[in-house]
């Protein structure tokens, strides 16, 4: 199952659940508005090169829309539709004063240089800064993009509008980013992680974690549950996988994985086939990487008994559906890996009053709002007796469909 069928299907059973009017339904689940633009730029070697940009901006009843940019060879509408409605239920669900958007480039960022990244950045932005802006569309990075590629749409849209730093977040620090950011996603994982344990009288100390992903959020997640004493057992990444059942040490991981670029070869674990990572036997299985990656195939071999999403729709929903037989406890996407764009918030609000906090605050901020997020989440699983998946879809579209009524929505 694709991510927008999946989704959608994760959409309807909670409008089931809250009893959502039809056509409120239909109004929630179609998005605002879908760009699609065509960016041609001038390559190093003087030939032309054509890409296809994206921009589905799914809703605002709550805010600004919000979302990140992706750049990968394969971008396409579904996907970026899936994960802007995705965006919507998460800032809901957080509590944060957005709508969902999401938006992206089909490229492969490694096949070109700096200066054409920068025109192909340059040339999208110039294509869509009128439907973009403070209060209306707020992008971020995502998958092949950084903060650099921020700074270039922060300076090609300011040629439009006057200087802008709010117009999109996940900056460097030197343009109005937020302190904080960096580690935002990794350490909303680690307080997410944190409150549902606390629910099972739980600490993170002691408990074995596998990690498949070990990019920017999992890695953030690796150093801080291994600084909160929770033993990491195996991670894996594009360049492959490795176990050690004693516990990896992870400052010493991260080195390696600094110097040569992923944690293959690696002298202080055994190397594993990068299938298995997902099904070592664990307490906690935290997937950080791609979506799609638990499905029907895999899901009843999963030893875990906790799974924490930090990666966005990494569970199928035939998935889910064994898994919740097996009785493993999930932690959605829509608010396990909430933190990056509660960060992203804090960094537009900053930005609107002209004033840095200093990055404690914003760590002390993040973790109060994943919170009262969970709490907020295991209070509607107790209303509508469903399972934290459907806690959190029927808090995120609860919260949609209020907004959207009170603003004079007419059925």
């Amino acid at each position: 199952m694709n991510a927008l069928a999946a989704t959608n299907r994760n959409f309807k059973l909670a409008s089931r659940l809250l009893g959502l009017d039809s056509k409120l339904e239909k109004s929630l689940l179609i998005p605002f508005r879908e760009i699609k633009v065509e960016c041609t730029i001038p390559k190093d070697d003087g030939s032309l090169a054509s890409f296809i940009g994206f921009r589905i901006q799914h809703d605002n009843a709550r805010g600004p829309m919000k979302g990140g940019i992706r750049y990968h060879p394969e971008v396409e509408p579904d996907e970026v539709n899936a994960l802007a409605q995705l965006m919507t239920w998460k800032t809901a669900v957080a509590n944060i004063p957005y709508g969902g958007a999401k938006g992206g480039i089909g490229c492969d960022p490694s096949e070109l240089s700096l200066s054409e990244l920068e025109r192909l950045t340059r040339v999208f932005t110039t294509k869509i800064h009128d439907l973009i802006g403070i209060n209306a569309d707020v992008p971020a990075p995502d998958m092949g993009t950084n903060p650099q590629t921020m700074a270039w749409i922060l300076d090609e849209y300011s040629k439009f509008h006057g200087y802008s730093p709010a117009v999109v977040t996940g900056k460097p620090t030197d343009l109005g980013g937020s302190l904080g950011r960096d580690a935002a996603t990794g350490r909303g994982v680690l307080f997410a992680t944190e409150a549902l344990l606390n629910e099972f009288g739980k600490t993170i100390s002691g408990h074995r974690f596998v990690i498949q992903g070990f990019g920017n959020v999992g890695s953030w997640a690796a150093k801080l549950i291994h600084e909160s004493g929770g033993n990491i057992v195996a991670v894996s990444d594009m360049s492959g996988a490795i176990k050690d059942s004693n516990g990896l040490d992870i400052p010493r991981l991260m080195k390696h994985v600094e110097e040569n670029k992923g944690v293959k070869g690696f002298d202080g674990a055994n190397a594993i086939d990068p299938e298995s990572v997902l099904l070592q036997d664990c307490d906690i299985l935290i997937p950080a990487a791609l979506g799609g990656v638990i499905n029907r195939d895999n899901a009843d071999q999963i030893r875990a008994k906790f799974i924490i999403e930090a990666a966005n729709h990494p569970t199928d929903p035939d998935a889910d559906e064994i898994l919740s037989k097996k009785g493993v406890v999930i932690l959605p996407d829509i608010l396990a890996n909430s933190g990056g764009v509660t960060v992203s918030y804090f960094e537009w609000v900053q930005n609107i009053q002209g004033f840095i906090w200093d990055e404690d605050r914003v760590n002390v901020e993040l973790k109060r709002y994943i919170t009262h997020g969970f709490k907020d989440v295991t209070s509607m699983c107790k209303s509508y007796n469903c399972n934290l998946r459907m806690g959190a879809f029927t808090l995120g579209l609860n919260r949609v469909a209020k907004a959207t009524l009170i603003r004079g929505w007419e059925g």
